[in-house]
C-alpha cells in the first residue's frame, strides 16, 4: 500500500512540474492563447479600455490604411468564439504585414479599447516611448513588432 501511495505522489509531483514548463503564450510563438480570447470576450462585456491583451484569429477584412496622424495597417480578426475585432497596426512605428489576405491566421498581442463593433487592438508593435508593454503581430511565421 505504501509503495501506491509513493507512486502516486511522484506522479502527481511530475505532473505538476510539466504544467508550469508549459508555454504561457506571453511571447509572439506562444501557444495558451485560448484564456486571451475569453480575457477579450470580458473586455468586450465590460467595456473595458486599456487593457492589455492576446489572442489569435482569422482574417475576415483587409482594410485601407488609416492615414491620419500616425499611420495604421488595419484588418478585421474573427476569433475562435466569433468575436470580431479591429486590429490597427501603427506602420509608422513598426513594419507593415505584407501580403494580409482573408482567411489567414494571425496572432497578436496588445491593447485593448471598447467599441460597439467589438473592439479595437492596438500597440501592436514596441512602444518608443516605453510607456506600454510591447506588442506584436505574429503573420505566417514572421513576427512584426
Amino acid at each position: 500500500m505504501k509503495k501506491y501511495a509513493l507512486l502516486l505522489v511522484v506522479v502527481l509531483a511530475v505532473a505538476i512540474g510539466v504544467d508550469r514548463l508549459a508555454p504561457t503564450g506571453t511571447g509572439p510563438g506562444g501557444s495558451d492563447i485560448a484564456g486571451a480570447e475569453t480575457t477579450i470576450a470580458d473586455a468586450f462585456r465590460q467595456q473595458a479600455n486599456n487593457r492589455a491583451v492576446q489572442g489569435q484569429g482569422e482574417v475576415i477584412a483587409v482594410l485601407s490604411d488609416d492615414t491620419r496622424g500616425s499611420r495604421h495597417q488595419r484588418f478585421i480578426l474573427r476569433l475562435a468564439d466569433g468575436h470580431t475585432l479591429l486590429i490597427a497596426h501603427n506602420i509608422d512605428i513598426a513594419p507593415r504585414v505584407p501580403e494580409l489576405q482573408r482567411g489567414e491566421r494571425v496572432r497578436f498581442k496588445g491593447i485593448y479599447e471598447w467599441n460597439r463593433k467589438g473592439g479595437v487592438v492596438h500597440w501592436t508593435h514596441h512602444d518608443p516611448a516605453g510607456r506600454h508593454p510591447g506588442g506584436w503581430l505574429r503573420y505566417a511565421g514572421d513576427v512584426y513588432q
